[in-house]
């Protein structure tokens, strides 16, 4: 048997997250492990999004179902949706759904309501095609001909949907898939002028990475203002201004005033240039933080009207982004601020599940605290008095946690925290064997 995630009603006002599963073709999407088959399943489908005013249907015509069959099938996951609403957002729009003779054309309808126009539709749908025929080619010599004559299209958007798709095969089981596509964006990295510039763009990324690491607590203004003027290209401007946004400020930017009123006319128009950059790469990080910050407001409100906070919290987890979290604090704040109790109240069930999904595991949590034994003595006694979790599971987190600390071998933190975290493993790993040969 083939497994397959089988829905019928995608109602967006409802779950958030369900629009996601339908646009990305996680629902009703069949793959065959054994035989490698796979294929969109044929499902009646309702669609609803209250903001939008959009209710469409779909009946695939394979099922060759009359008219008065297909009503039976749709008109109860209508009502669902009716049902659902409170009556101040009953409108006209519900009494007639939009019928969709294609799968495709009811996507379409979606995309286009997000402000995706049909000429960018068709634009990555053209994108998508150069994909499979790259798959098709085993050859690279092929494929480099395939590359030359597409270059137009090898853009930051092909290269988003490249990854999504090369991350949907990792974590759907399809490792061969998963294979080709890292040895296709090899070579699209080496082979392509904006693959080239990417690559480029990753490694300053990674380098002011490591420079703001070994900085660490000792990172001040004039320490970050210092690494950026030392900055020998614009890439590496731009990684300091997106990775360390918050320290430029008024302040910052006031000892960048000061820097060039008492600078040599050289250095002065240097540092003018500098400036230059800074205000423009902020203004740009300032308008994307601003982007995501309403897009993630607008997700949470979407929450906040659900009848059920909780259970709505509990089924957009995946959806809940830093920035989303960081839009529940502020309004949470917002409301306390003015006494609005109905929605603080709304806010705090929603901090609740987020706090219980995001608190570490035990063992993590115990582990946290072995970390701070002052010597092997009492860390020996932690472990006496916890025995119980001193299991397989627990030595397992301990190892990938030293993994994990051991893959950072520029970094003296991680260094530091893997040799403690082999100390603690080498103990708790002596018990575990001992209660094996006791049992």
């Amino acid at each position: 048997m083939i497994p397959a995630n089988v829905e019928q009603l995608f109602d967006v006002t409802h779950e958030p997250a369900s629009k996601q599963r339908l646009m990305s073709g996680q629902s009703n999407y069949a793959r065959c492990p054994h035989c490698g088959y796979e294929g969109r399943l044929a499902t009646p489908i309702v669609y609803h999004d209250n903001d939008k005013e959009l209710l469409l249907t779909f009946f695939p015509p394979e099922l060759g179902l009359p008219l008065n069959e297909q009503e039976k099938m749709i008109g109860p996951l209508i009502k669902q949706i009716v049902d659902r609403l409170p009556s101040e957002k009953r409108k006209g729009y519900l009494f007639s759904p939009q019928a969709n003779l294609t799968y495709e054309s009811m996507m379409e309808t979606i995309l286009n309501k997000d402000g995706i126009s049909s000429e960018m539709i068709k634009s990555q749908q053209e994108r998508v095609q150069f994909m499979e025929k790259l798959m098709q080619v085993t050859s690279k010599d092929v494929r480099l001909e395939l590359i030359k004559q597409n270059e137009k299209i090898i853009d930051e958007q092909f290269f988003a949907l490249f990854s999504r798709i090369a991350q949907n095969a990792m974590q759907s089981g399809q490792e061969p898939i998963a294979r080709a596509l890292i040895e296709i964006q090899t070579q699209l990295l080496e082979e392509t002028a904006y693959g080239r510039q990417l690559k480029e763009s990753v490694a300053e990324m990674e380098a002011a990475q490591q420079v703001l690491q070994e900085a660490g607590q000792s990172l001040t203004r004039e320490k970050l203002l210092d690494f950026v003027i030392e900055a020998k290209s614009d890439l590496r401007i731009r990684a300091y201004v997106s990775m360390a946004r918050a320290g430029m400020d008024y302040v910052f930017f006031q000892n960048l005033t000061d820097k060039i009123e008492k600078a040599s006319p050289e250095e002065k128009t240097k540092l003018e240039g500098v400036r230059e950059k800074l205000l423009f790469f902020t203004a740009e990080i300032d308008k994307q933080i601003e982007a995501r910050l309403k897009q993630a407001q607008k997700f949470v409100e979407t929450i906040l009207e659900q009848p059920d906070i909780e259970k709505a919290t509990q089924a957009n987890l995946d959806n809940f982004s830093q920035d989303a979290v960081e839009v529940v604090n502020q309004m949470l704040k917002q409301a306390s601020e003015a006494n609005d109790y109905t929605r603080m109240g709304k806010l705090q069930k929603m901090v609740q599940v987020l706090q219980t999904a995001s608190a570490p595991p035990p063992e993590v949590a115990f582990i946290e605290q072995l970390l701070q034994a002052p010597d092997e003595a009492a860390l020996d006694q932690m472990l006496t008095e916890n025995d119980e979790m001193v299991n397989q599971q627990f030595v397992d987190a301990l190892s990938g946690l030293v993994a994990q600390m051991e893959s950072q071998p520029d970094n003296p933190e991680a260094k530091d925290m893997a040799e403690k975290l082999t100390e603690i493993y080498k103990v708790a790993l002596k018990r575990v064997m001992k209660k094996n040969m006791a049992g």
